[in-house]
């Protein structure tokens, strides 16, 4: 990242860290800005394996976000769920920042626009809530939590929180209901971990040192899990090694027990709308969660084991209805973040009455200058050549 300074991965990393994990510097300068910094926001949130699977288009008063499905893992999640769950909490962080901002947010979703989740934006009286507030500091934290349960005020804020249109949200605090789930994630590890291909994506992944993670921007960085920061062949040599079963079933054990408790997100149907809505329900739950002080970590492995799955339902009395998340939560030590890929921000920029002078030919000539911006966006993306960079530079020369 351009963004980073020179000299150690650690001091990279901190930097790094600083500028994509913070509040707005400042007011933005003017609605196309605002729109830009309204999109950073939402990518500050969680997505499987730090894949960050979306894309992002910005219109007039209009953000839509859509599903990059280059960055899909179709072993662990063949159906896309947890994509589209990706989608709402990045729709959810959105909205909490546009309010912020004085623009109310509201989402619509739409199969046959390349199925985009459009989130429309309305002037309005600007509310900073404790959720906006906390989006810099929310973070799944894959660590062992005090287990010391949660006051009653405070579940009932999560719960009032993570309930959404359609989603139910199932709290689970008791002990011995808490080591039942530990079976079936137990069951479910173990069916992934014996699954080479399960492994092999899982493994691609992980970011093992400060530098790789800075590199690519993406993944899940060794040290947010709680493991040291290795050189990459190192890591793979050790992640070989030590990644069994035995060895993850008992840390998700000490995991579950340290626990205050496990949240369930259950939805009243399935498909990407749906999916979407559990996305946002997460979302809010997180934020409230990182407003508190409280930590959060997944725990998906009953809802992702398919054959498993329906067992897990019926545990949890659901009936025919699809678990979609499992969550667990309490309080711990904040793990260094993962990092995210700043330069996919947004992947086309949308000619609108915002870029507009008012005289046609240079409006077509920034028309043009867009599309070309567009271009060179993808080709930085996509690490073209030098060769097709200088190509279509070329194409500047009649419009400049």
């Amino acid at each position: 990242m351009s963004s980073c300074t020179s000299g150690t991965g650690a001091e990279s990393y901190e930097t790094a860290i600083q500028n994509t994990w913070r509040h707005s510097k400042g007011e933005p300068g003017g609605q196309s800005a605002l729109l830009r910094e309204l999109v950073r926001y939402a990518t500050l949130a969680p997505s499987s394996h730090n894949t960050q699977c979306w894309r992002f288009r910005i219109e007039d008063a209009a953000i839509s976000i859509l599903p990059d499905l280059s960055r899909r893992c179709p072993v662990v999640d063949p159906d896309d769920h947890h994509l589209f769950v990706s989608l709402g909490c990045s729709a959810e962080n959105l909205i909490q920042a546009a309010l912020a901002n004085g623009r109310m947010g509201h989402a619509a979703f739409y199969t046959a626009g390349g199925n985009a989740l459009r989130v429309s934006l309305e002037s309005t009286h600007a509310v900073t809530s404790a959720l906006f507030q906390a989006i810099p500091e929310r973070q799944s934290t894959r660590a062992e939590y005090d287990g010391k349960p949660l006051a009653r005020q405070e579940l009932e804020l999560l719960e009032r929180a993570g309930t959404g249109s359609g989603v139910r949200l199932i709290f689970l605090t008791e002990r011995e209901a808490m080591e039942r789930v530990l079976e079936y994630v137990v069951q479910g590890n173990t069916t992934q971990m014996n699954d080479r291909a399960f492994v092999e994506e899982l493994k691609t992944w992980i970011r093992f040192s400060a530098n790789e993670a800075i590199r690519t921007g993406d993944g899940l960085y060794s040290a947010s899990s709680g493991n040291p920061s290795l050189p990459p062949w190192l890591g793979n040599l050790l992640f070989d090694l030590f990644f069994t079963p035995k060895n993850e079933n008992d840390r998700y054990a000490k995991y579950v027990r340290s626990s205050a408790g496990i949240a369930v997100f259950v939805a009243d149907d399935a498909g990407p709308a749906h999916w979407i809505e559990v996305g946002r329900s997460y979302e809010r739950f997180a934020l409230q969660s990182a407003a508190l002080g409280i930590r959060n970590a997944f725990l998906n492995q009953p809802v992702e084991v398919a054959a498993l799955r329906p067992q897990f339902a019926g545990f949890l009395g659901v009936g025919n209805r699809r678990p979609d998340l499992v969550v667990r939560f309490g309080r711990g030590p904040k793990l260094p973040p993962s990092l995210l890929d700043r330069r996919r921000l947004v992947k086309d920029m949308a000619w609108s009455r915002v870029l507009s002078v008012g005289v046609e030919e240079i409006d077509e000539d920034h028309r043009k200058l867009v599309a070309i911006f567009n271009i060179l966006n993808h080709a930085v993306i996509d690490r073209e050549s030098p060769e097709y960079m200088a190509a279509v530079l070329d194409e500047l020369n009649p419009s400049s």
